[in-house]
This record gives C-alpha cells, sequence and structure tokens, in this order.
C-alpha cells in the first residue's frame, strides 16, 4: 500500500510543464529527425510516445509502465502497418522507465534482452538529465536492431527510395 501511495504522489506531482523542459520542441525535432533517419534503413515502422504520467484510477488498479505502453501501441495504431512492423518507444516520465513494445512482425526476431538493452541505454541517459540525447541514441539503436532483424528487402522494399510511412514520425506526447 505504501508503494501505492508513493506511487501515486509522484504522478500527482509531474507536470506537463516540466515534461516540456525536458523535451522542448527542438529535441522533438531532433527525435523526429532520428525516426525519420532511421527508418531509412529498415523496413520496420518507429513510433515515439512521451507520457508524463497516469490517470489516478490507472495507479489505484495497479497499472504498470509495460501495461499503460500496450494500451498506448494499440491507441496510437502502432498494430496496424502493412508488414505488422511497428515498433513503440513509449517514455513514462513519473515512473522513469522506458518500455518498448514490437509488433508481431518484428518481436519474434528481436530478443526480450536486446529491447531491455536499448531500454536502459534511454534510461541511463534520463537519468543524467540528457533527454534528447538518450532518445535519439533509443531511436538509432531500435533502428540498428530492426535494419539486423528486418532489413528493407524482407518486404521487397527500397528503404533508401520513396517508402511508405505509415506512422508519424513526430514524437506523441500524451
Amino acid at each position: 500500500m505504501v508503494n501505492k501511495v508513493l506511487r501515486f504522489l509522484r504522478h500527482a506531482m509531474s507536470t506537463h510543464w516540466r515534461t516540456r523542459l525536458r523535451f522542448t520542441d527542438a529535441n522533438l525535432d531532433a527525435i523526429e529527425v532520428a525516426v525519420a533517419r532511421a527508418e531509412g534503413t529498415h523496413a520496420g515502422q518507429i513510433r515515439f510516445a512521451i507520457e508524463t504520467a497516469l490517470h489516478p484510477m490507472q495507479i489505484w488498479r495497479g497499472v504498470t509502465p509495460r501495461e499503460r505502453a500496450v494500451e498506448v501501441f494499440s491507441a496510437l495504431h502502432v498494430w496496424d502497418t502493412e508488414h505488422n512492423n511497428g515498433v513503440l518507444i513509449y517514455v513514462q516520465l513519473a515512473d522513469r522507465v522506458v518500455e518498448i513494445i514490437a509488433d508481431r512482425g518484428i518481436h519474434g526476431r528481436v530478443s526480450t534482452t536486446e529491447w531491455e538493452a536499448v531500454c536502459r541505454l534511454m534510461e541511463d541517459h534520463f537519468r543524467a538529465g540528457r533527454f534528447r540525447e538518450g532518445a535519439v541514441a533509443g531511436v538509432e539503436a531500435v533502428g540498428m536492431l530492426l535494419s539486423r532483424h528486418y532489413p528493407a528487402a524482407a518486404t521487397g522494399t527500397d528503404a533508401a527510395s520513396d517508402r511508405d510511412n505509415e506512422l508519424p514520425d513526430r514524437p506523441a506526447l500524451l
């Protein structure tokens, strides 16, 4: 119960204003460019989402960051790509965690250990206050994994050419 109360307080004290200090327009622009650049090297689709805090009822119900990331994956239609090749990078600031959710076309190709390494890389940067660097490093790392495990040739497309960009490159602020 104490953990739930502390978590509730942490989320209640998290503000969108503080999120915007960490993820300024310039930082969001850098993430957007990194997503576009990474998607030019593979057949996957990357979606980046930043959430400040959960609703009090979600905390009361014990929704974990992973469960919330799955909800966001669905809400942002990351699952709705032609080749089931979407990946969500979910940043949850109040709990200070990063989660990566991959669609079924990619899930079996990249190990949980590889996804977790990307999450830890980003979290290390964020703990040091390097939000732009951490986000860009995470997008680049996901791009490298997708290039290795899901090359452009896997879907018969040339990633460097005019590819279909099925998901927005701009990070979503939730």
